[in-house]
């Protein structure tokens, strides 16, 4: 299945995207938060959907939000494209390298990227991400795929300037409001062939910046959910975002590029959708 979410943000409701048509599931799920994936909403839905095949279509014109309702935690890995951490002159990590995205940089994925106040380096990031289907504390790579609810397209956002400049951690670069647009879907493993064979680009103002695949991963998602399990509780509904492939803004030569006013970011993973964000001014 591909779960969507649509309506007026803060006020979306339940979907799903079937043969390409958007159809409303609000009369059966109340929405895909973390009490849905806990108590095994993807089934229930499977099965619902058995029994009752006469749901509202929704327009193509109405907006998406992101597929999650806003998650206990946005979880990202840091440096896990080999040729990345090359074009940023940094070594490739023993470990992964974990930091957070606030959950109000959240956003549905055609939403306006807001350029913070004052910044001049707001950059781009094209990431696989994945969601957590149960409760996951101190679980074994071999078992790891099984907390695994579905993937995601993700645009991790960056302000390198508050991110590199300014002391202390990684976070304060990446929490800005609408720095982490999500979706178009969720998509349930069923329907990703080969997780770790996805074709990925960004693209700003038509220019290809960003072209790799999920293969170039260096720490991939079983390890993953094992490794950050080690450390905290993953809760039905985290978001978890692999890192970036090269050609971030940051790695531009002769000189980085970023963001500007009326640039238009466009980004997708092969079977998970493409996203679409235009860079407005902070007001």
């Amino acid at each position: 299945m591909k779960l969507i979410r649509f309506g007026e943000a803060g006020k979306e409701k339940p979907g799903l995207l079937i043969n390409d048509k958007r159809i409303d599931v609000s009369s059966i799920v109340t929405d895909y938060n973390e009490s849905f994936f806990e108590n095994d909403g993807i089934e229930k839905l499977k099965q619902a959907l058995k029994n009752n095949t006469s749901f509202p279509e929704v327009s193509d014109e109405v907006r998406l939000g992101s597929p999650v309702a806003r998650p206990s935690k946005i979880i990202c890995i840091g440096l896990n494209y080999v040729d990345h951490c090359e074009e940023t002159g940094a070594a490739i990590p023993d470990e992964p390298i974990i930091f957070f995205k606030s959950t109000t940089s959240l956003c549905g994925p055609d939403d306006n990227l807001i350029i913070p106040k004052d910044s001049q380096k707001t950059d781009w990031e094209v990431e696989l991400a994945f969601v957590i289907g149960k409760k996951a504390s101190y679980v074994s790579e071999a078992d790891a795929m099984d907390y695994v609810a579905g993937y995601c397209l993700l645009n991790d956002y960056s302000e390198r300037a508050y991110q590199l400049e300014r002391g202390g951690q990684w976070s304060k670069g990446k929490g800005s409001d609408t720095f982490a647009p999500l979706g178009p879907v969720l998509a349930t493993p069923d329907e990703v062939a080969d997780v770790n064979n996805l074709s990925m680009w960004l693209t700003v103002n038509g220019k290809k910046y960003q072209n790799s695949n999920t293969s170039n991963l260096i720490f991939k998602i079983p390890f993953l959910v094992h490794y950050l399990s080690q450390f905290m509780t993953l809760l039905p509904g985290d978001v978890i975002s692999t890192g970036t492939p090269p050609g971030v803004g940051l790695g531009i030569k002769p000189e980085p590029v970023y963001i500007k006013a009326g640039d238009v970011i466009e980004l997708g993973i092969e079977g998970l959708g493409t996203s679409k964000q235009v860079a407005v001014a902070y007001s």
